[in-house]
């Protein structure tokens, strides 16, 4: 038996990825991703225990890397409409890169099996959290997150639609306007509670 190298199980994660994107994770076997490795299924479980383990690691390199990809991008902004717009783009951008990562993890089965779910949930709910401490606004911490899922919330379902219906998305414009949309909408909250204050 050859030993496992890093290189195959990255093979196995891009191939795996593909075929739980496109067919979803009941109606994908094992059987399915050797064969389009062009491998014996023993190969497959030199490192993967089951086809459960594959796919949970996935959902986590997948959900980890988008959240990373934000979070970078807004870090390096120096104001509240730039971290906005950067982490806009950030999004679309990822999106655009990696259509087959992003349905993986939002219009799969991770998406209505109970047994993945809350998977999917802890990476929105990571995501909002990374991004809360960036939004300046006037308002609150709690208010922070709030808002903040309602960005993650805003980006997933926009770019859900787009893959659906088969439009190509242009990270800059996109990201761009829905920043000024989310900015505006800030930007009025945190005048409003000023005004409320004086």
């Amino acid at each position: 038996m050859s030993a496992a190298t890093p290189d195959r199980r990255e093979q196995i994660l891009t191939v795996a990825l593909v075929a739980f994107s496109t067919t979803g994770y009941h109606n994908t076997s094992m059987t399915d991703i050797a064969a389009a490795l062009k491998v014996t299924k023993p190969v497959l479980y030199q490192y993967f225990d089951s086809k459960r383990e594959l796919y949970l690691e996935l959902l986590h390199f997948v959900g980890t890397d988008l959240v990373r990809a934000v979070t970078d991008s807004v870090r390096q902004a120096s104001s509240g409409r730039e971290q906005t717009e950067r982490g806009m783009v950030a999004y679309f951008t990822w999106v655009s890169l990696n259509t087959a990562a992003f349905s993986l993890l939002f219009e799969s089965s991770a998406r209505v099996d109970e047994e993945f779910t809350d998977i999917v949930r802890e990476f929105e709910d990571l995501a909002a959290q990374a991004i809360a401490p960036f939004i300046a606004a006037d308002v609150s911490t709690v208010d922070q997150e709030m808002f903040a899922i309602g960005l993650v919330g805003m980006a997933e379902t926009v770019s859900r639609q787009m893959i659906r219906h088969g439009r190509a998305i242009d990270p800059i414009v996109l990201g761009s306007t829905l920043a000024q949309l989310a900015w505006g909408g800030l930007r009025s909250v945190g005048l409003s509670h000023q005004a409320d204050r004086e």
